[in-house]
């Protein structure tokens, strides 16, 4: 989401080892007990060759903005998050593409690290043994990095077929990077087990954003979505938050 990445120099977490992998347009920041680059740029180049190859069946899976129905009965894992993800959200499945690989990428990485964080241009799957708080990237809001989320470790995470596998922060932006947003948010930030919810979800509510007063709008409509446990927004110098939230001042 962010052309200026600078904000991965804060993001360090005391004990785990920093890399980033890039991928075509895939580039993500991620944390390990190790480093495991070479794990994860092949995780991301399987990933991105599912979509790629649903893709061509399928343009509209890239190019349509709302929610859409798959062409076949049984399409790779990834695709079907991403097409649940846009359905729970009311937007189109690319809307989740990041937070999805984000998420499956991270997944595979915990079968080598118990502790892991990957961040893909906003969209932030972690699985943490201990708390942590996420500053928000705002823009040229006042509030940027000035505001965080504190995160304490197995209170919404994900389980699945019995296994713990993390969680998702995930933010979109009207006045930041390149996504396409409909609206003037300057962050809308999603906390879910999903991070294609998150991501699908981030992008729903900042499309809502135009101005300062549509923040509560815009909360009033994610608390409808499934999967969300918590919301952020930010616009110019007002914020607005619900659900699972413990809000941190940032010096």
């Amino acid at each position: 989401m962010f052309e200026n990445r600078k904000y991965r120099l804060k993001s360090n977490r005391q004990g785990l080892n920093q890399f980033s992998v890039t991928v075509k347009e895939s580039d993500l920041h991620i944390q390990a007990e190790s480093d495991l680059s070479k794990i994860a740029t092949k995780k991301i180049l399987e990933l991105r060759g599912f979509i790629e190859e649903y893709a061509k069946m399928d343009p509209q899976f890239i190019t349509s903005l709302v929610p859409i129905e798959p062409l076949i009965a049984v399409v790779p894992e990834i695709v079907a998050d991403m097409v649940d993800a846009a359905k729970k959200a009311g937007v189109g499945p690319m809307a989740a593409v990041a937070g999805a690989i984000a998420q499956h990428t991270g997944v595979e990485l915990l079968k080598y690290s118990s502790e892991v964080i990957v961040e893909n241009g906003g969209d932030i799957f972690f699985k943490i043994n201990s708390p942590m708080v996420f500053s928000i990237f705002a823009g040229k809001s006042p509030l940027s990095m000035k505001v965080g989320a504190r995160i304490e470790p197995n209170k919404m995470d994900f389980i699945k077929n019995g296994k713990n596998i993390g969680m998702a922060l995930c933010t979109s932006s009207g006045t930041v990077g390149h996504s396409i947003s409909f609206g003037k948010a300057d962050a809308a930030t999603v906390i879910s087990p999903s991070c294609s919810i998150a991501d699908a979800a981030a992008t729903a509510l900042g499309n809502i954003v135009k101005k300062e007063s549509d923040i509560e709008k815009a909360i009033e409509a994610g608390q409808k979505i499934k999967g969300v446990e918590g919301i952020i927004i930010i616009k110019g110098r007002r914020l607005g938050a619900w659900g699972a939230v413990e809000l941190v001042k940032i010096a």
